[in-house]
């Protein structure tokens, strides 16, 4: 994660009680401390800041209580030498 995009995400951490009272299940989009919408989706979020701001300078995020949507898992299968 870029130092701006993790910047962001500590911003929401900051403030996910604040978040989640106003946009719980929602998805937010921020940018240098602002909230620059919520919108049904990531993908809603993307094609409605497409224009405005290029890709990778702001944070998509689903907003949830607690750690669900802010961990990421990764699996990968073990293979044998």
């Amino acid at each position: 994660m870029s130092g701006a995009l993790h910047r962001e995400f500590e911003y929401y951490l900051a403030n996910q009680g604040e978040f989640v009272a106003k946009y719980d299940g929602r998805v937010i989009a921020l940018r240098d401390g602002m909230l620059l919408g919520d919108f049904d989706s990531a993908g809603a979020a993307m094609l409605a800041l497409k224009g405005s701001y290029p890709l990778g300078t702001y944070l998509i995020q689903r907003v949830s209580p607690g750690d669900k949507d802010t961990t990421v898992s990764i699996y990968s299968p073990a293979v044998a030498p």
